[in-house]
């Protein structure tokens, strides 16, 4: 009998959902065991978000502080677990606190260790530098990661930006306006995720897991745009100074310090994102060589 964990922290909904799509396939299996484990925290995050909590968490999340989570179950553990599917959202370019805390915890360095991993991460569309970040903590509790999949919203840019902040803050999944598409990963993507189960279970069974990230990338498990890339980085670099910045800062000093950056951050996405988008494109044809580069390592785990 194979025992599987299935690690997930979700708000909405949407990241349960895909963990259980992914995991379908194993449940079905009768040499499989699978156990899920919710990540729930001493101190929960508001769902819906209003605008003050939500930003108020940004130097938090950046910087990777982790919060008091509650304990993990003493059966989880107590078992040694042949797979751990982790299940995780991107908040300000990191790993959430939810999972960045797990992580960081000594409940993770048991149940991590020496322990096949497959990542799954449910996105607005800018992943990859947090999955750096998840890579270099499950290294830290001596995991082995053997696949990533990361499904993003398959909206544009901008019209995503629209179409998650009003979720998070309505706490409604809904076309906004009723011209808008519908937020967050599709449900033709996430029922589709069941595909990934299916490989995942092959690599489980047969117990080779070298060959399992290229089968998931047939599949398209994870896309790679250069452009996002590029942002991502250009973010976590400016989002560095500012989490900085900020952290330092207490009571009205730094509600102060946050109202400022949450316009710098519309300014960002609404005046300079475009004009990036237009150099971007502009250059492409010049940097060809490290588009192919950085799109073979971000597939890769």
């Amino acid at each position: 009998m194979k025992n599987v964990l299935v690690v997930y922290f979700s708000q909405s909904g949407q990241l349960e959902d895909i963990a259980r799509s992914i995991a379908a396939p194993l449940i079905d299996a009768p040499d499989v065991k699978v156990t899920f484990y919710e990540i729930e925290m001493e101190k929960p995050f508001p769902f819906p978000w209003n605008k003050e909590t939500f930003f108020d968490v940004f130097p938090e999340s950046f910087l990777q502080i982790p919060a008091a989570i509650k304990p993990v179950p003493q059966e989880i553990l107590e078992t040694k677990f042949d797979l751990v599917l982790l299940h995780y959202q991107v908040w300000f370019l990191s790993p959430s606190i939810p999972m960045n805390s797990f992580l960081k915890s000594t409940y993770a360095k048991q149940i991590l260790n020496d322990t096949p991993v497959v990542t799954i991460s449910g996105n607005r569309n800018m992943w990859a530098m947090a999955q750096e970040k998840v890579k270099a903590l499950l290294v830290e509790n001596n995991a082995r990661l053997k696949g990533n999949i990361a499904l993003v919203d398959r909206a544009a840019h901008l019209v995503s930006v629209v179409t998650i902040v009003e979720w998070m803050f309505s706490g409604v999944k809904k076309k906004h306006l009723g011209i808008f598409p519908l937020p967050g990963v599709s449900d033709e993507d996430i029922k589709g995720a069941k595909k990934f189960g299916n490989t995942i279970l092959s690599s489980l069974q047969s117990g080779d897991w070298g060959g399992l990230q290229p089968k998931l990338v047939a599949q398209d498990a994870v896309n790679i745009s250069p452009y996002l890339i590029a942002v991502d980085k250009k973010g976590n670099y400016v989002f560095s100074k500012w989490s900085a910045f900020i952290i330092r800062k207490k009571g009205e000093a730094r509600r102060r310090l946050l109202k400022v950056f949450v316009v710098y951050l519309a300014v960002a996405i609404w005046v300079v994102s475009p004009i990036v988008y237009i150099l971007h494109l502009l250059t492409y044809p010049f940097k060809l060589r490290k588009i192919k580069k950085d799109a073979a390592y971000y597939k890769s785990v």
